[in-house]
């Protein structure tokens, strides 16, 4: 199958994309992927789980507001 778009993101605690985005580009060779966005998310110690919040909170979502500005898919925002 191809001819789709996608929009590739990660989420992770602490060790990135890898090489997800361009796995994802070779298993889908026929379909346009986009740039994708990776952040560093909530993680887990010593069964306590640790979560984005304040300020990172505030920041990722910054960063995912101007990811989708430009790939084309949100409002810019000022």
């Amino acid at each position: 199958m191809g001819g789709k778009t996608i929009i590739p993101f990660n989420t992770n605690a602490g060790y990135g994309i890898g090489s997800s985005f361009e796995t994802l580009k070779q298993l889908c060779p026929n379909s346009k992927v986009l740039e994708g966005f990776s952040t560093k998310g909530g993680k887990e110690k010593d069964g306590i789980l640790y979560i984005m919040e304040g300020e990172k909170e505030k920041q990722v979502q910054y960063e995912v507001q101007q990811w989708l500005n430009k790939i084309g898919l949100a409002k810019k925002i000022d």
